[in-house]
């Protein structure tokens, strides 16, 4: 009677760890699938963008969190694609004159305007 008690025990420690393992391992795919979606930023990327924030608003360590924060909030709400093309019409258009006419075009203007609604809602969140 014993050495049954004890291999139910046992058999329903195993199968108690065993749902714990598959618990833990769901939560961390999600955490890998959540963390892999948001940071899709390059590091130079987030770290110019922190650095321009920062020249703008002030070297503190607060400011810098606020940066940080700010780049984090860009990128769960703008895929890195869409901010990179958006970055390159307005880095394209400072050069000016007929040749970047075209950068004035509605699809352009929209890519434009989808990164500066994330930068608000980056400034709204952590500012």
């Amino acid at each position: 009677m014993m050495n049954r008690l004890i291999k139910v025990l046992a058999a329903a420690g195993v199968l108690l760890v065993a749902a714990g393992a598959a618990a833990i391992g769901e939560e961390c795919a999600e955490h890998k699938t959540a963390a892999k979606l948001v940071n899709d930023y390059p590091t130079n990327v987030r770290g110019d963008y922190i650095y321009g924030c920062m020249l703008v608003n002030g070297q503190t360590r607060d400011v810098l969190d606020k940066c940080a924060c700010s780049i984090d909030v860009i990128a769960s709400v703008l895929p890195y694609k869409e901010y990179e093309e958006a970055e390159t019409i307005m880095s394209v258009r400072q050069r000016g004159g007929e040749s970047v006419a075209y950068m004035y075009a509605p699809p352009m203007l929209e890519k434009v305007k989808n990164m500066k609604r994330a930068q608000v809602e980056g400034e709204i969140r952590c500012f």
